[in-house]
């Protein structure tokens, strides 16, 4: 019998005892969930659900995130599964019994979903183990959230030998069975900035004795609205957004110094960069204009993920068999997936989760009849890469 077949028998037989432990462990780790590189518990737990399987640990000098493989690639090819493990700092406003305990932490992106999953994946191929044609790699990525996770798992070493990766991010606009796959673009580059304005504090009676950083920041922020409409073509997608401005402390006194921060997001180089250009220019020379100094910071992100194409086509093929498979419009969010992407070619994927509100939104909720589907999905996908 093929290992495609036994799999997939395996997979019916475990269904439903599979989907309700999946559930138990997607709640467990809602329920506790840890920031960016503080992953403490929920790194000891996912070694306990791999230890009960039976699985080796890779070694790694990170304090937090899991590595693991199963099979030989001495038969084969290596394909690594990838699933982030970190939450957000946002406070919780789901009324469910497996709510965060952690006040003011909560996973408010779905990462609990995609660590389940995996483990789920884990599961089903441990069992045909013997006959995969190849190795797998699972990763269970810390700090994704803006922290360069995937940049620290790659200089860990743990895609070395990787051939090709493969993951997912829970759509929440996307239902149950629906699995978003494209070749190409499929979420932009994100970077940040934070940038200190300079002026000359005064009574806020007395403007002309000062130099007011307030006006200049507003300067800017209207200014910067020109780039996208008048410097990137209206062919192109691009975003500029600043999304916080800090200066001043009561109502009578005009502050010495402002802060901005926020955000760009392109999914070519080529605008990316013209952004990054564009803003340098307008901060530098408007505050120059009102005689003031802007220092810029400037803090590049993951570039665009980008899928590769023949490995899309095969992943549309087999999740056909079983899911719903759609194109989508790309999304405007980053994901440091693409750090890997930009080392070897796989896919990321959409899957859909049918929730009620956005990622990063307090509210947010997943269906967890999808934590099965996911899985299976991870696991048969993963062995259609593996098949020469």
């Amino acid at each position: 019998m093929e290992i495609k077949d036994r799999l997939a028998i395996h997979m019916q037989a475990e269904r439903e005892a599979l989907q309700e432990e999946l559930v138990g462990i997607r709640r467990h780790l809602h329920q506790n969930p840890e920031l960016s590189t503080v992953e403490f518990e929920t790194t000891a737990y996912i070694k306990d659900c791999l230890a009960t399987l039976g699985i080796t640990i890779r070694e790694t000098h990170m304090e937090t995130g899991v590595f693991a493989d199963i099979g030989s690639e001495s038969k084969g090819k290596t394909i690594a599964i990838r699933a982030d493990i970190d939450a957000l700092p946002i406070q919780e406003k789901v009324a469910v019994s497996f709510a965060s305990q952690n006040a003011g932490v909560m996973h408010a992106c779905g990462h609990d979903f995609h660590t389940a999953s995996l483990l789920g994946a884990v599961k089903l191929l441990k069992e045909v183990e013997d006959d995969l044609p190849g190795r797998i790699r699972f990763i269970f990525q810390p700090a994704e959230e803006g922290r360069d996770g995937a940049l620290h798992v790659i200089a860990d070493g743990q895609l070395d030998g990787v051939d090709a990766i493969i993951g997912i991010h829970n759509k929440p606009d996307l239902p149950v069975g629906t699995v978003a796959l494209q070749s190409g673009c499929l979420m932009a580059a994100v970077d940040r900035f934070y940038v200190t304005i300079k002026g000359k504090g005064s009574h806020g009676a007395l403007p002309h004795k000062g130099s007011d950083p307030i006006v200049t920041a507003s300067h800017i922020v209207t200014a910067l609205q020109s780039v996208v409409s008048r410097k990137v073509s209206p062919l192109d997608t691009a975003v500029i957004s600043v999304t916080r401005i800090d200066g001043g402390n009561t109502w009578n006194v005009i502050p010495e110094e402002v802060v901005m921060e926020g955000t760009t997001r392109a999914f070519s180089k080529e605008v990316r960069s013209l952004l990054k250009d564009e803003f340098y220019e307008i901060v530098n020379h408007i505050t120059a204009a009102f005689g003031q100094k802007a220092t810029i910071e400037w803090h590049p992100g993951p570039p665009p993920v980008i899928n590769d194409k023949a490995l899309t086509e095969k992943l549309k093929v087999e999740a056909g068999k079983r899911l719903t498979v759609i194109e989508t419009e790309p999304s405007i969010a980053g994901e440091d997936f693409a750090q890997y992407l930009m080392k070897v070619p796989g896919v990321f994927a959409f899957f859909g989760t049918n929730g009620t509100e956005d990622w990063h939104h307090p509210s947010f909720t997943v269906d967890e009849s999808a934590l099965i589907l996911a899985a299976e999905y991870f696991a048969t996908s993963a062995l259609a890469l593996l098949d020469k």
